[in-house]
């Protein structure tokens, strides 16, 4: 028996035979420690440039970051897209055909790293002055960029490899690899920013070095030839190239939208408080990105299987398995609007203790803000959802609803009734509205898989 054989035999009695909460337990939550720990990588940059550089600093990077985002928003669909894909097909039985659509995957990432990394070191300067900053917070914000942009051909495939470790079943190798990356950054940090008192490009050189030896690391065992995936010189078909792009659009979507909603949102900021609430904001933001990490984490975690079920005609398993997803993401949102109504005060002087006016301000926003949490679990697992069963119009609109659409409607409406409360207040509001449209997508979708599995 050959080893891709074995391989594939291991896989499917995992996604088909293993039960449900066992499956999830043995998926979810290595993969949520996984993203949880690469999240501490940006909130280490937050924790040393307070403490070490200050506020404006802080500012610059909450102004630049969205931009940063955007370059990896190409990268991220060609991921999510290529993944359900792939999934579908070797629930069908094609390794080939898989192999053909993860080295296709693989290139267009490549493409599209260097022409964003190009774009983005080269118009940084007007980008930033596009953004409202000006003085030194621009100056602090084109330099942090600047160093991205240099580095993007050697990081951007790290958000793609973990969806293709996952579906090859390596998901303790990728956690390892994930928690290895973030630790790297955050002794780099310290010995960058803390010891050696370099300025802001410091904290993007010491993620960035990171990103591209965890990037190495993580591809490894693919050029090894080991793992159910393999790279192969067939390239897909133009029409499969564009399911990909269609498939993947709504994280491409959640991206770019999420990004353009806080370029907005920082403008609004700046209008209302100045730099000072952009910083709360940012504040509020590396905080809320560990809890995001653990909600798309989970999400991820289980897309491969749902794919894999659905391909291999399995309804009734691809419900079971959403079912408990869901509801671990609702004891997950409970527990952190609980966290940040108790305990906000201490979570934010991990960036800031010394500025009496930033700490009252970000204590405010933070409560605030945590009520969308008993709400927005439910769309973004519902996105996911729809994601993996190749649905990819009702994951772009419950993506765009839930990360620009609604936000900024009700930014729009509230901030000029209530000005920076107002601006607080919107993301609970439109994570209310984004949970009722999914349920709405959740009851069709279920009808569709009834009618299937009858």
């Amino acid at each position: 028996m050959s080893n891709t054989t074995t391989l594939y035999k291991e896989q499917n009695r995992i996604f088909q035979e293993m039960a449900p909460l066992k499956l999830f337990l043995r998926c979810a939550l290595p993969n949520m420690i996984s993203m949880a720990v690469v999240s501490l990588y940006t909130i280490a940059d937050g924790v040393f440039v307070g403490h070490y550089i200050g506020a404006e600093a802080l500012a610059a990077i909450n102004l630049v970051m969205p931009l940063i985002m955007m370059s990896f928003a190409l990268s991220d669909m060609v991921a999510v897209g290529s993944s359900v894909q792939i999934a579908i097909w070797l629930g069908k039985g094609d390794e080939k055909m898989a192999g053909s659509i993860f080295s296709s995957s693989c290139l267009l990432i490549l493409l599209s790293a260097v022409v964003m990394g190009a774009a983005a070191y080269a118009f940084a300067w007007p980008l930033v002055r596009f953004l409202g900053a000006s003085g030194e917070v621009a100056v602090l914000a084109v330099r942090y960029m600047r160093v991205y942009a240099a580095f993007s051909i050697f990081i951007m495939h790290f958000f793609a490899v973990d969806n293709y470790l996952r579906i090859c079943g390596k998901v303790h190798y990728s956690m390892a690899m994930n928690v290895g990356m973030s630790l790297a950054n955050i002794f780099l940090d310290w010995i960058f920013i803390g010891i050696m008192g370099w300025g802001i490009e410091a904290a993007a050189l010491a993620s960035c070095l990171s990103l591209m030896a965890g990037n190495l690391i993580c591809f490894y065992p693919f050029f090894r030839g080991k793992l159910l995936l393999r790279f192969t010189k067939k390239l897909i078909p133009l029409k499969m190239t564009g399911n990909i792009i269609a498939n993947g659009s709504s994280e491409f979507f959640n991206n770019i939208s999420g990004s353009v909603c806080m370029m907005i949102f920082n403008a609004a900021l700046l209008s209302f408080g100045g730099y000072l609430a952009v910083a709360a904001f940012s504040i509020i933001m590396y905080v809320d990105s560990v809890v995001k990490a653990l909600m798309f984490g989970m999400a991820d975690s289980l897309q491969p299987a749902i794919s894999y079920n659905f391909g291999a005609g399995n309804p009734s398993r691809v419900r079971a398995i959403e079912r408990i997803g869901q509801a671990a993401a609702f004891l997950l949102s409970l527990a952190v609007f609980l966290l940040m109504q108790t305990l906000g005060e201490t979570l934010i002087s991990l960036f800031s203790s010394e500025n009496a006016d930033l700490m009252a301000m970000s204590i405010h926003g933070m409560r605030i803000f945590a009520f969308s949490y008993l709400f927005s679990w439910c769309s973004i697992l519902s996105g996911s959802f729809f994601t993996a069963l190749n649905r990819p119009v009702f994951s772009l609109i419950t993506a765009s609803c839930n990360t620009f659409i609604f936000p900024v409607v009700f930014l729009l409406l509230l901030s000029g009734l209530l000005e920076l409360d107002g601006i607080w207040l919107s993301s609970p509001a439109a994570s209310a509205t984004a949970f009722l449209l999914a349920l709405i997508f959740l009851k069709n979708t279920y009808d569709r898989l009834n009618v299937r599995s009858s």
